[in-house]
C-alpha cells in the first residue's frame, strides 16, 4: 500500500503564492506519473498539472504560466509551485500518483485565496 503525505496548504491572499508537496511511500523505480487535482466545494475533480517519470508536464489552461509542477525522484516527491492565485484557486488540493499499475491518492490539503 502506498501513501501519500501531502504539506504546504493554507490560507493566502490574492496575488500570493504557495508551494504544494507530496511525499510518495513507495519505491522510485515504481512511481510513474505524478500530478495535482483540486476540487471546489459543488465541483467536479480537476487536473491541475502533471509529470511523467521522464519529466515531461502538462497543466490545465487555468493555470498555465501560473503553476509549476515538478519532482524529486530522490526524495519520491512531487511539487506545485502556485504563483498569482486567485480566489478561484480555492479548493482541496490532491496529490495523485501512479505506482506500477495502480493509482492512488493523497487525503487532500486545503487552498484558500482570499480576495
Amino acid at each position: 500500500q502506498v501513501q501519500l503525505v501531502e504539506s504546504g496548504g493554507g490560507l493566502v491572499q490574492a496575488g500570493g503564492s504557495l508551494r504544494l508537496s507530496c511525499e510518495a511511500s513507495a519505491s522510485s523505480a515504481s512511481i510513474n506519473a505524478m500530478g495535482w487535482y483540486r476540487q471546489a466545494p459543488g465541483k467536479q475533480r480537476v487536473l491541475v498539472a502533471a509529470i511523467s517519470s521522464g519529466g515531461s508536464t502538462e497543466y490545465a489552461d487555468f493555470v498555465k504560466g501560473r503553476f509549476t509542477i515538478s519532482r524529486d525522484n530522490a526524495k519520491n516527491t512531487v511539487y506545485l509551485q502556485m504563483t498569482s492565485l486567485k480566489p478561484e484557486d480555492t479548493a482541496v488540493y490532491y496529490c495523485h500518483v501512479h505506482v506500477d499499475d495502480l493509482e492512488y491518492w493523497g487525503l487532500g490539503t486545503q487552498v484558500t485565496v482570499s480576495s
